[in-house]
């Protein structure tokens, strides 16, 4: 008893002093006079200021920085945009050429069949023919008039630019000597109409060889090009007009071909059907006749089995009969029975 009373004393003592430590820790951190400021803490406050001031300067770095890689994007996005526009215009060129040394217009009788070997004349009267049996057009009265609406067009346009022109420089040709002034509009309108006759002439040369040439029929020597070397003509995807009588021949025999191939497994994919509807047909019958079978042995077995019982108890019967009619036929009397169990324990 004495020794549990005491450890029960020291944890209370323990208890309790852990609670005065603690109190003790409480005031000191709450009433500490040495560290209580009278009116307004400098030291506080003017770190406050250059947390701030360091905040400002770092968000100000990553201004500046976004501003510059935004600054370099767009230098590169214009870039891309000038070396897209040489690219077209190298590329517009190169057609134009193309058109003209590749897709003459051919301006002999008959020249609107393309050359084509084995072509014929259409012998049906012209008052049975419709709008779809036209074969010749009058493409220079549309190449005229085509020309006509362009042009005026094209100055329309020059007008209504120099207009603007002048209304957005008014401001600036207030101030400045009209001697001046002439020199450079003069340079500015003469170079606003030759870039405009330039596209007037690319224009006008593409439309005239998009009607004239034999980009629009049914030609396969345009969408041809000779790579030598004892190799066949080099199809261009781009200017493919169609399949030659040899490339349709090829086609028709691969066709044909297929067709053979594909009847010739279907064929065996048939005939090796039938044979396995065959096969499972045998086995099913095979399967039923040794059920049959199996059923029959099992009915003979329970007739036998029958049979079997049915014997045993009709000689169980006899027996039976013959202990009891024949067998025992005295019965035991009263002092049969006295003669056992006469003394008591």
């Amino acid at each position: 008893m004495l020794k549990g009373d005491a450890q029960l004393d020291q944890s209370l003592e323990k208890a309790v002093e852990s609670r005065r430590s603690a109190e003790a820790a409480r005031k000191a951190r709450i009433f500490n006079t040495r560290l209580r400021v009278m009116g307004l803490d400098l030291d506080a406050l003017n770190q406050q200021i250059k947390e701030k001031k360091q905040q400002e300067n770092k968000e100000k770095l990553q201004s500046e920085a976004f501003e510059t890689l935004i600054k370099s994007q767009d230098e590169a996005l214009l870039q891309q945009d000038i070396n897209e526009k040489e690219k077209r215009q190298a590329l517009q060129k190169d057609l134009t050429h193309y058109w003209a040394t590749k897709q003459k217009l051919n301006t002999q009788d008959g020249g609107w069949k393309n050359g084509l070997q084995g072509a014929f004349d259409i012998t049906i009267p012209e008052a049975k023919l419709g709008p779809a049996s036209m074969q010749k057009f009058q493409v220079g009265l549309l190449s005229q008039m085509t020309e006509r609406d362009l042009k005026g067009q094209m100055d329309e346009n020059i007008r209504r630019q120099e207009r603007e022109k002048d209304r957005g420089n008014k401001k600036n040709t207030k101030h400045r000597p009209h001697h001046m002034l002439l020199p450079q509009a003069a340079e500015r309108v003469e170079s606003l109409k030759e870039q405009h006759r330039r596209e007037e002439r690319e224009n006008l040369a593409e439309m005239w060889h998009t009607m004239t040439s034999d980009m629009l029929t049914e030609c396969a020597d345009a969408g041809e090009r000779d790579v030598g070397g004892g190799k066949p003509p080099q199809i261009l995807p781009d200017r493919w007009k169609g399949m030659r009588p040899e490339q349709l021949r090829s086609f028709q025999r691969e066709r044909e071909q297929q067709c053979r191939e594909k009847q010739r497994q279907s064929d065996a994919a048939k005939i090796e059907e039938a044979a396995w509807n065959l096969q499972q047909l045998t086995f099913s019958r095979k399967a039923e006749e040794e059920e049959i079978g199996k059923a029959e042995k099992m009915r003979e077995l329970r007739i036998q089995l029958d049979r079997h019982n049915m014997q045993l108890t009709r000689e169980q019967q006899a027996h039976q009969e013959y202990l009891n009619k024949k067998l025992y036929t005295n019965k035991p009397t009263k002092d049969y029975f006295h003669q056992f169990n006469t003394s008591s324990r």
